[in-house]
């Protein structure tokens, strides 16, 4: 029987650099001779078409929606991620590296939103299949950088 791989995760607020962390972190682990799967939420890359179809609605900015609707929308593109990329690659003894998880749902979701705890947490854990990260890394820095950080992305 194969051992099941490892889990990571990088959470962290808008600027803070997660995509450049997890690339650095992918890259460190790949010289050490772990086979990575490198992803991310929402979405997975093409082997989780439809989560990646999701991610296009969830980032328009001209979709303006409801909270729940929004949750929905994660949770829904998290299944599909779950079952198409990371529990495959867990299973076949892979370290998956996940920019962004169930963290950015309870932060976004559950607090600037102010969606209801329960129904967060109970849709994570049917999305999730019980997966949970063995190691969740946290980015942090201060919110003037942040802002400053994604300011200068979105082009303003």
């Amino acid at each position: 029987m194969r051992k099941r791989g490892v889990f990571i995760t990088l959470e962290g607020t808008d600027g803070v650099g997660k995509t450049t962390q997890t690339h650095l972190l992918c890259r460190w682990l790949k010289d050490r001779g772990h086979d990575v799967v490198q992803t991310r939420e929402p979405g997975g890359g093409a082997a989780a078409h439809v989560a990646e179809r999701i991610r296009e609605i969830l980032l328009d900015p001209v979709a303006r929606m409801a909270g729940m609707t929004e949750l929905f929308l994660y949770e829904a593109a998290r299944a599909e991620h779950v079952e198409k990329v990371i529990r495959p690659a867990l299973e076949a003894g892979k370290t998956v590296v996940c920019d962004r998880y169930i963290d950015s749902t309870t932060a976004y979701q559950g607090q600037a939103r102010s969606l209801p705890m329960k129904a967060i947490n109970t849709l994570n854990a049917i999305a999730t299949q019980g997966i949970k990260p063995d190691l969740t890394i946290l980015l942090n820095l201060p919110a003037r950088v942040g802002l400053q950080k994604a300011l200068a992305r979105a082009g303003n």
